[in-house]
């Protein structure tokens, strides 16, 4: 059956591969872009079913209005896609509070502001999907990679709460986490900070330097195999909070599960003698 998909940041990369994955099966999508003849060509390439937008997803007003006209379009939102964002590279000394709040700024609060924004249609429907797209580096942390941890970190914590929230309006909430795919984010979507410290020479904070220098195009990941799955996942009605993507996303979440249980193991004697005593 197909449905309405609201995509943010369909340009490149994998929003672009999962718009042209629905729209290639009868699916309709409002897909949004941040250049008027991006939008606009999309809207004409693909007729009746697609529809472009240009919608800056840290202005609420862009973000009302485009959704606006996406319901003016369609009718409705099934499924609500937020993939934009971009990835911060940086040790935490280096980056400047600004390029932290900017990191925030698209990647937690553009993402907050347009699920907040739909959910009302969402409820009024009684059903609905939210794919978030967060990132392995959401789930665990890298040196050199901080900011953008904590924008995956924060998206993760309240989709989490989102998901248990809205679980009575048969809504359902997905967490995806790829790891390396050949897509824009090793290349034209990742910031570098306006300065960097000799004094990180050598350390982790230099090698993630050095391997986003060396992982552009050659990543392991396939962005149309992975819109492909996420199209089928949802398809399909799994209801899985989290939908890891790739081998190297799947071992690095394994193996923090396996780190976190070993240290709440060795310290769990310590942890239960806070308790008042009875």
């Amino acid at each position: 059956m197909a449905k309405v998909w609201f995509i943010t940041g369909v340009s490149s990369g994998l929003g672009q591969a999962l718009a042209t994955a629905l729209l290639s099966k009868g699916h309709k999508v409002a897909g949004t872009f941040r250049k008027e003849e991006q939008a606009s060509g999309f809207s004409l390439k693909h007729d009746q079913n697609a529809l472009g937008l240009v919608v800056d997803v840290t202005n609420e007003g862009q973000v009302k209005e485009g959704i606006q006209k996406a319901i003016e379009r369609f009718g409705t939102i099934d499924v609500l896609v937020n993939n934009a964002g971009f990835g911060m590279i940086g040790g935490i000394e280096e980056l400047t509070m600004e390029e932290a709040r900017q990191q925030m700024e698209t990647n937690f609060f553009g993402a907050l502001a347009v699920t907040k924004e739909v959910l009302p249609i969402m409820r009024q429907n009684k059903s609905g999907r939210i794919v978030q797209l967060s990132s392995v580096a959401g789930f665990r942390a890298s040196a050199g990679f901080g900011l953008y941890n904590a924008s995956k970190f924060a998206l993760e914590g309240f989709s989490e709460a989102l998901a248990l929230e809205v679980a009575p309006f048969n809504i359902v909430v997905t967490i995806v986490e790829p790891g390396p795919f050949r897509t824009e984010f090793a290349g034209s979507s990742v910031r570098l900070p306006q300065q960097k410290l000799e004094e990180y020479n050598g350390t982790p904070v230099a090698g993630m330097y050095s391997y986003i220098d060396r992982a552009n195009g050659a990543q392991e990941g396939d962005p149309v195999k992975a819109a492909d799955v996420i199209k089928n996942f949802v398809e399909q009605g799994k209801k899985e909070l989290r939908l890891p993507l790739g081998k190297t996303a799947v071992d690095a979440i394994k193996l923090k599960l396996a780190t976190v249980q070993r240290e709440v193991a060795a310290n769990e004697a310590l942890s239960l003698s806070t308790h008042f005593e009875k």
